[in-house]
């Protein structure tokens, strides 16, 4: 298992190398809090619609499997929790539901974040809503009352909120914008509250471009969900140094390591 100082040099070492900013410290917090990258058991529920599910990418696994890698290679035990498993890799279930609008997502986790208690939730949600136009000037309103839910149904998670990835539908990335606008204000408002929750900004230099999206305008390829895994693993390292993250609630039938 990799020290505290190894982690923090490894991952100065790889924001050097992928250009994502290291989220400020002080250093006498840094071995501390990076202990808990290197040992804490996250019990992870990805939670969203098709691009959590995975489609378009080639062996179904979406941004999870790169994700848990890297999670992995810091010493963390993973389980990945949900009740609709896709994919090649072993740990694979998620909470990803193709075609899901947001009060569709959270009808999901109404039903299975109880059941599972994840330590981690990290969402992607609201790229139906915005092909749709569906009550998209609501949309922050709607995310916070499944947020709000998540923290009630399971008092140990950390939630990272990602905003959209583009869409190559003009109408439909207007819409996602105005989303991520409303889902930046929901993670400040909540962690004014004392919320433990984190912004992943898909839409940052480090993530998916339209280049990396399929030729549906949608879902990224095999590339685009390698560049969200690393957006995770940058909002997670935060979350990490925030002090957020907590032992997950120990269940019977949970295993620390899901791909054991």
């Amino acid at each position: 298992m990799l020290s505290s100082k190894s982690v923090l040099a490894l991952w100065c070492l790889c924001s050097a190398v992928t250009g994502l900013a290291i989220p400020k410290v002080e250093a006498r917090d840094a071995d501390a809090r990076l202990a808990l990258v290197s040992g804490l058991p996250l019990r992870i529920m990805p939670l969203g619609a098709s691009i959590t599910f995975g489609i378009a990418s080639s062996d179904g696994n979406g941004y999870r499997q790169t994700l848990r890698n890297k999670i992995t290679a810091f010493g963390n035990p993973v389980n990945m929790v949900g009740s609709h498993p896709n994919g090649t890799m072993k740990d694979n279930e998620n909470e990803g539901w193709p075609g899901f609008v947001i009060d569709e997502v959270h009808d999901k986790s109404n039903q299975n974040v109880p059941t599972t208690k994840p330590n981690l939730v990290l969402i992607n949600a609201g790229t139906n809503d915005a092909l749709q136009n569906r009550d998209v000037d609501n949309a922050g309103a709607r995310m916070t009352s499944m947020i709000n839910d998540i923290f009630t149904q399971s008092p140990q998670a950390t939630v990272v909120l990602s905003s959209l990835i583009p869409n190559a539908n003009k109408d439909a990335q207007s819409r996602a914008a105005k989303i991520n606008s409303q889902y930046d204000n929901v993670v400040n408002t909540l962690r004014g509250q004392g919320r433990q929750i984190v912004f992943a900004d898909m839409q940052s230099a480090a993530g998916p471009t339209l280049a990396d999206i399929s030729g549906d305008g949608t879902h990224p390829t095999d590339a685009g969900y390698v560049k969200m895994a690393n957006v995770w693993m940058d909002a997670i390292i935060q979350a990490t140094l925030a002090g957020f993250l907590r032992k997950p609630e120990p269940l019977a039938g949970f295993p620390d390591d899901g791909g054991a």
